[in-house]
């Protein structure tokens, strides 16, 4: 892969709302240097660049310099490919739209590309993880939202404005009753099948029933996925069912996402993967249910092989070798 000449790394930013991660990549996959800031405390987007760059110094001298980087890759709340920019991020201090490539580029020399976080970390996966080869495959990212990344013939899926793929947006309740969404919709797969989903699931599940359960043990309010997690490697029949719900709904809705791209993979990525068995299970059973008969047997489901504290960088910076 390497070429003569060539810069031989590239620098990969995963940008959240709290802290931001910079890694130094090198063809293979490697992180070789790693610093972080802290994104909120900026509340000038210059002040951020200009920290940023005194974070990434050390980082720099380590591989020779900024003469040996080839490109930098962003993964952010809201970042647009084609635009370089991030758009109205809710989490994020600066509001409206913020040129964030222009920003960096012109404080390092050197070419930046931008993608939301979702996408950055499908480019990541079929860099260097388990899409490996893969033309076609759905990342589903499982945070504190959902997100995904559609990739359609080994191309991310942007649309006209550089923001399509948006499936934790898809609405799953259609009634009144249907939990509001931080977009100002009602019922979307986000509210059920997200961290945060999980556990408001468990506080309705628990105020519905008076089985017995360990959550009970715990504040409503600050009940986590994680500890329905550990519930469920208790045998808590309330947590198994909560889980049960949650994959029932995520399964369904990825038969129903096969359908506009075929993919051979729906690769999953998150927190919420780390319930194991407990989430996969009821997603491959409720997929296998609901999915077309052309398309069954064709998609595999699988858990992302990447490391948590490593994919977002390594997605970033999949992008900045373009």
């Amino acid at each position: 892969m390497e070429l003569a000449n060539e810069k031989p790394y590239v620098i990969g930013l995963d940008m959240g709302g709290t802290n931001s991660v910079f890694g130094i990549v090198d063809q293979r996959g490697n992180i070789v240097a790693q610093t972080a800031i802290k994104t909120k405390g900026h509340p000038d987007i210059n002040d951020y660049v200009k920290d940023s760059i005194e974070a990434l110094q050390p980082a720099l001298d380590m591989v020779g310099g900024i003469e040996n980087i080839r490109g930098m890759g962003i993964g952010a709340p809201n970042g647009n490919y084609y635009s370089g920019t991030i758009e109205y991020a809710p989490n994020l201090e600066w509001k409206g739209i913020v040129p964030i490539a222009e920003l960096f580029e012109k404080a390092l020399g050197i070419p930046v590309r931008v993608t939301n976080d979702a996408n950055a970390a499908a480019m990541g996966e079929m860099a260097y993880g388990v899409a490996k080869g893969m033309k076609n495959f759905i990342m589903i990212t499982l945070g504190t939202g959902v997100g995904s990344g559609i990739v359609v013939d080994g191309k991310l899926v942007y649309g006209c404005d550089g923001f399509a793929g948006e499936l934790g947006h898809l609405v799953v309740d259609h009634t009144e009753e249907g939990r509001e969404c931080g977009c100002g919709r009602k019922g979307c797969l986000e509210c059920y099948c997200s961290a945060t989903g999980v556990a408001r699931t468990a506080r309705e599940f628990l105020a519905k029933s008076d089985a017995p359960s360990p959550l009970r043990e715990l504040d409503p309010d600050n009940i986590t996925s994680f500890d329905v997690f550990q519930a469920a490697e208790k045998g808590d029949q309330i947590a198994l069912d909560i889980f049960n719900f949650t994959g029932e709904l995520l399964g369904r809705s990825c038969a129903d996402f096969a359908t506009f791209s075929s993919p051979e993979a729906f690769v999953f990525f998150g927190g919420l993967c780390k319930a194991g068995h407990y989430i996969m299970d009821p997603i491959k059973k409720a997929y296998d249910e609901h999915i077309l008969n052309i398309y069954k047997g064709k998609a595999q489901l699988l858990v992302s092989s990447l490391k948590g504290s490593e994919a977002a960088v390594l997605g970033a910076s999949a992008i900045g070798w373009e």
